[in-house]
């Protein structure tokens, strides 16, 4: 439940954990309105209560990051994230491990199974891994991104800084930008801020659009400064250069001209506009480092720290429907 303080902050009363569906969280595609706003509201408290041991939901619990790409953001977030919920992390570094020596995906949850840990946590570079690997493991799964399908806890965090801040998702103006066909975090978002009520402009050169757009049902524009007008959020996108072919973008400096942020663009969104980044960010290239850094109009760093929180709630919830 939302109120406000004198401030006109947003906070949110203390709720239960929330109750999913699914046994694993796969993707924000196909989640309900209801789910969603839960694990938000869940996420809120937890950000309000980040240390005042409000649930200990994963005592006894065990969970396994398993991440086959680096990402020292969401592994470390998801780390806290379980470590607050009273529960034991196993972070396994591939490198290391018999995947290097040619163990497949599936030989790796046969042997994950046998020590029955109790969630998941797989990052990895083929859409669809995480999906096979909850079709051979007891242990809930967490998707924490698959090649370019989805990172649904990503989207989930972007949600809970956009209410933090503004206090709703639906009817605000979102322009998503960048590399839109190789970016699983712009399909979890398409999905999740869509289905809250927010109206969607996907932003980007003609060769970074994703094969499906018209799928989508979202606005799409190959003008920048057309397609960020009014916008109340302009969530800038990584160039995805290791999922590239070489040819789809021109010189750094010229994708920065055309498709670039910094504070001359952005007054072409609405007056109050936000900025974010799911990060890492490329300087220079994708957005300015005034315009990262700017206190007022960033909401980067507080992605950061709303991951932790977001994915409390995540992991929480998915144990909580094993008892």
């Amino acid at each position: 439940m939302t109120k406000q303080d004198s401030k006109g902050v947003h906070s949110h009363e203390i709720t239960g954990p929330v109750a999913l569906t699914s046994r694993h969280l796969l993707g924000i595609e196909g989640m309900s309105p209801i789910e969603i706003r839960s694990l938000l509201d869940r996420g809120h408290m937890f950000a309000d209560n980040p240390h005042d041991g409000v649930s200990d939901a994963l005592k006894g619990k065990t969970i396994i990051n398993l991440f086959y790409e680096n990402s020292t953001r969401t592994r470390v977030s998801f780390e806290l994230a379980a470590k607050r919920l009273g529960g034991s992390v196993l972070n396994i570094s591939v490198a290391g491990s018999s995947v290097k020596k040619g163990e497949t995906l599936l030989d790796t949850a046969t042997t994950l199974n046998a020590m029955h840990p109790d969630i998941l946590v797989i990052r990895h570079n083929c859409s669809g891994a995480a999906l096979l690997l909850s079709q051979h493991v007891d242990a809930a799964v967490i998707n924490a991104g698959d090649g370019r399908h989805e990172h649904p806890t990503q989207a989930l965090l972007d949600a809970l800084t956009i209410r933090r801040r503004i206090g709703r998702i639906e009817g605000l103006k979102i322009a998503i930008c960048g590399d839109i066909a190789n970016s699983r975090v712009a399909r979890s978002n398409i999905h999740l801020l869509g289905t809250l009520g927010a109206e969607l402009q996907l932003v980007c050169p003609v060769t970074l659009l994703p094969a499906d757009i018209g799928n989508m049902g979202v606005s799409v524009y190959t003008d920048f400064e057309a397609g960020i007008e009014g916008c109340d959020i302009v969530m800038m996108l990584r160039l995805q250069t290791e999922r590239m072919a070489g040819t789809e973008t021109p010189s750094q400096r010229e994708y920065f001209n055309l498709f670039g942020l910094d504070s001359g663009k952005l007054m072409r969104a609405a007056p109050k506009a936000l900025v974010m980044h799911p990060g890492p960010m490329n300087r220079g290239v994708e957005i300015d480092s005034a315009t990262a850094d700017d206190v007022e109009k960033s909401l980067i760093r507080t992605q950061v720290e709303m991951g932790v929180a977001a994915r409390m709630a995540c992991l929480e919830a998915l144990v909580t429907r094993q008892t």
